[in-house]
């Protein structure tokens, strides 16, 4: 892995370090969570009882640096960046209007636009930001890193952010009001346990966001294709209406255990039971080639 030697030299003792302990230079995505889990433990992080000065030196450790340079690296990482920057250019006021890359971190979203489009004003929103990040983006005159939520935008991005927080609906809210009426927001998810840093209370949301999503003012228009993201358009102004939202909260936690149970033992035996029915023939005969 290329690593640049413009960062300051304690940042890049830290990441040769790290790259170091690696079997081989060719790293991957697996190997990267496997560091980002041995920074969070090393630190004392937990992810059931956050102590903010923590989670606050984890967000800002070299590893994150290291997550940079991988993603400029990876053919996937890149490939959904594109698909969404390619949406941006093409349905955003035909390549004219204001982008708001929330938790931009490293900036590669943010430059991969800027390249694309010389009319789009994006701004960065990164409550840890890496001098060496802000560094990468001097050169793009339309690209800014802002310390608020201040301005409204035409679209918002927000990619693996909402697992990482103790009140994702909280931080979703504020994402939602920095957008313009009939402004989009581009979100992709990851509430899954795969690093340590993705929080275990945010995991009920991975069967329900888009129903919060539809009761915050949102109206869902689907897959951004080729990433992992989706696109959601804020159709309503209407203020956010708390207490309903924290009732579907308290109904999502307590029904994640059974959708978890559903998913992984009954849906199965659904999707079988339709095919059965759909294509009764060639079911059985997928069966018995199985047991001959």
């Amino acid at each position: 892995m290329q690593i640049s030697d413009s960062l300051t030299p304690e940042d890049y003792q830290v990441i040769r370090e790290m790259l170091d302990t690696l079997p081989n230079s060719d790293i991957s995505l697996q190997e990267i969570w496997q560091l980002m889990d041995k920074v969070w433990d090393d630190i004392g992080c937990n992810n059931n009882d956050l102590a903010q000065e923590k989670i606050t030196a984890f967000y800002k450790h070299p590893i994150w640096l290291l997550n940079g340079f991988f993603i400029e690296q990876h053919e996937l990482s890149l490939q959904h960046r594109h698909a969404i920057s390619d949406w941006i250019v093409q349905n955003l006021n035909n390549g004219n209007g204001s982008v708001l890359d929330f938790g931009g971190g490293f900036g590669t979203l943010a430059r991969i636009v800027a390249n694309k489009s010389n009319l789009l004003k994006i701004d960065i929103y990164e409550p840890y930001p890496n001098n060496f990040a802000v560094s990468q983006c001097r050169d793009y005159p339309l690209i800014s890193f802002v310390a608020d939520l201040s301005n409204k935008y035409d679209c918002l991005v927000s990619t693996d952010v909402l697992e990482h927080v103790s009140d994702p609906l909280e931080l979703f809210g504020q994402m939602i009001k920095s957008v313009n009426l009939n402004g989009y927001l581009i979100i992709a998810n990851c509430f899954y346990p795969v690093i340590k840093c993705h929080l275990p209370s945010t995991f009920h949301f991975r069967y329900s966001f888009d129903q919060f999503a539809e009761v915050m003012g949102l109206k869902i228009i689907g897959f951004c294709e080729g990433s992992h993201a989706t696109i959601y358009q804020k159709i309503s102004t209407q203020p956010q209406n708390w207490r309903k939202i924290r009732r579907m909260e308290k109904w999502s936690q307590s029904l994640f255990a059974w959708r978890e149970f559903d998913n992984q033992y009954l849906l199965p035996w659904r999707n079988r039971f339709k095919r059965l029915l759909g294509d009764p023939v060639g079911t059985i005969n997928q069966i018995s080639q199985k047991f001959s």
